[in-house]
């Protein structure tokens, strides 16, 4: 399939706000494509590469090279390019990335060249996100989409079960299950304002504490362990607490769902950030593993023994789980069988978690069954909201469905010299109407444009939702918001009423 093909779709997705124009768009592709090509097209228009981010810089991106005159490059040869990419390491690597860039640029149209950029540096944000793509797999290969849905969530991967179902239909779906050592894409949950809410919302239920670590799945077939992220990275090796434990437990076959974390010694969790560190690629294992050891605690059991336990509900998979791991490694609970009654000692709980320096809580109806890969309604997190009013110091400009619209904010908070202290970036929680307006507003307070960041005179003030602040070397207060997102512009506000590095620093949430 020629890349032209997928770039002219990844344009007309991002030009449509109606959801059944999209997925029909994306079916036609799919049913276009090769079987064995579908997977492709479908990670491109989703922004991701098999291979992996290739660490390719704008410069290199941005090089001046003329288009082709017509389309002749094909999914395969991109594919073949960016497999290159990959491989280059060691003396004069940035310069056959260059080489390669060029190469693969010069074979591309003007419109392809413009997907290609935004493909290689992580842009491509035009909304074909994987439930679009699935539907149009559905509607492409003729099979219920309830059905593609649950086979992607015991594979782990939509675009393998896409070539799967477009080449034999049905029957495809059918032949996938549960397999130990292959991850399952992991359940996730929604949001509720407050314990209260959550309860209301899902009658009996559980009340967990939520662990701010690594979340990992744990397989283990016989003496063979392997633990993979949220992501199904496998990261077995850069854990080998987590395979020990795994192996200590009294059946040889099963799959885990939990966190990792570290703690100090009075038993407080560690930052994400250093758990994050703890288990990066290039880390000496035996080194990290004496200055932060971590430990697991899991809240989750996929399958023991011969038994798949998805459709199990939430309470009889707890049994399973309470039979296989001992109590020191799973998370605190509290059972709420009766919200009303139990109400406040499960508002309690909740208050006790963060008093521990836990993130919240997660709450799960009783009943509720594993729908792996989903953010339902069934498991509502719940955690403190943080809010600050930081000026904007600067912007990007956006990309697919932003393009033209001034996007990713630089954030700062007022310092003591006078200056802004930038705090990090954010283009979350952007309405299309706010995007417009924040477009008009910063270019008139523009003082530069090097055609990807627009430099603004610090005078717009933005409400801020946050999670919580890690360390970070890279920012001058030393520090970083964490899942920032923008509430509202705050044109009321002049700068001078921001809040300031010593407030941010003070809110006791600092790392």
């Amino acid at each position: 399939m020629l890349l032209a093909e997928v770039a002219r779709v990844s344009r007309e997705v991002a030009a449509t706000s109606a959801r059944s124009r999209k997925t029909a768009l994306l079916a036609e592709l799919f049913a276009a494509a090769p079987p064995e090509e579908a997977g492709l097209a479908i990670s491109y228009l989703s922004g991701r590469l098999p291979q992996g981010r290739p660490g390719i810089g704008w410069r290199t991106l941005a090089q001046e090279t003329a288009p082709a005159p017509e389309p002749t490059l094909t999914l395969r040869d991109v594919d073949a390019a960016v497999s290159r990419l990959a491989a280059q390491a060691g003396t004069g690597s940035a310069a056959r990335r260059s080489r390669i860039v060029a190469g693969l640029l010069g074979a591309a149209t003007g419109a392809e060249q413009a997907f290609l950029r935004s493909l290689l540096s992580g842009e491509v944000r035009q909304g074909a996100l994987d439930a679009l793509a699935l539907d149009g797999v559905a509607a492409a290969a003729g099979v219920p989409a309830a059905e593609l849905r649950r086979a992607v969530m015991l594979d782990g991967s939509l675009p393998r079960v896409a070539e799967a179902a477009l080449a034999h239909g049905a029957e495809a779906l059918r032949a996938v299950t549960v397999r130990v050592g292959r991850p399952v894409q992991p359940m996730l949950a929604g949001t509720a304002g407050s314990v209260a809410e959550a309860l209301a919302a899902l009658g009996p239920c559980a009340v967990e504490e939520k662990l701010d670590g690594i979340r990992v799945q744990v397989h283990r077939e016989g003496d063979g362990v392997r633990v993979y992220t949220r992501s199904l990275d496998e990261i077995t090796e850069r854990l080998p607490e987590v395979a020990e434990l795994a192996r200590s437990l009294p059946e040889d076959r099963f799959i885990l769902d939990g966190e990792v974390i570290g703690q100090t010694a009075d038993g407080r969790p560690v930052p994400f950030q250093d758990i994050a560190s703890r288990v990066g690629s290039r880390v000496d294992v035996a080194a990290a593993r004496r200055t932060l050891p971590v430990v697991a605690r899991f809240f989750d059991v996929l399958a023991v023994g011969g038994d798949v336990l998805l459709d199990l509900p939430v309470r009889e998979r707890y049994g399973a789980l309470a039979a296989l791991v001992p109590a020191a490694a799973r998370v605190r609970r509290l059972e709420v069988l009766d919200p009303v009654a139990q109400g406040a000692e499960a508002a309690e709980f909740w208050a006790e978690t963060l008093r521990r320096g836990h993130e919240g809580a997660v709450i799960k109806a009783l009943d509720s069954t594993y729908a792996a890969g989903r953010r339902g309604k069934h498991w509502l997190k719940v955690k403190p909201v943080h809010t600050l009013d930081l000026v904007v110091l600067a912007a990007e400009w956006g990309h697919g469905r932003r393009t033209g619209l001034l996007s990713n904010l630089h954030l700062g908070a007022r310092a003591a010299d006078g200056t802004y202290a930038m705090l990090g970036k954010t283009f979350k929680g952007l309405t299309d109407e706010m995007l417009r307006w924040q477009t008009a507003a910063l270019r008139a307070l523009a003082t530069s444009d090097d055609g990807f960041t627009v430099r603004v005179r610090p005078e717009l003030v933005v409400e801020i939702a946050y999670d919580g602040l890690q360390r970070s070397a890279r920012y001058p207060a030393g520090v970083a918001l964490r899942f920032a997102r923008v509430v509202r512009h705050r044109p009321d506000k002049d700068a001078g009423q921001a809040d300031t590095v010593e407030t941010v620093l003070g809110r006791g949430n600092a790392p």
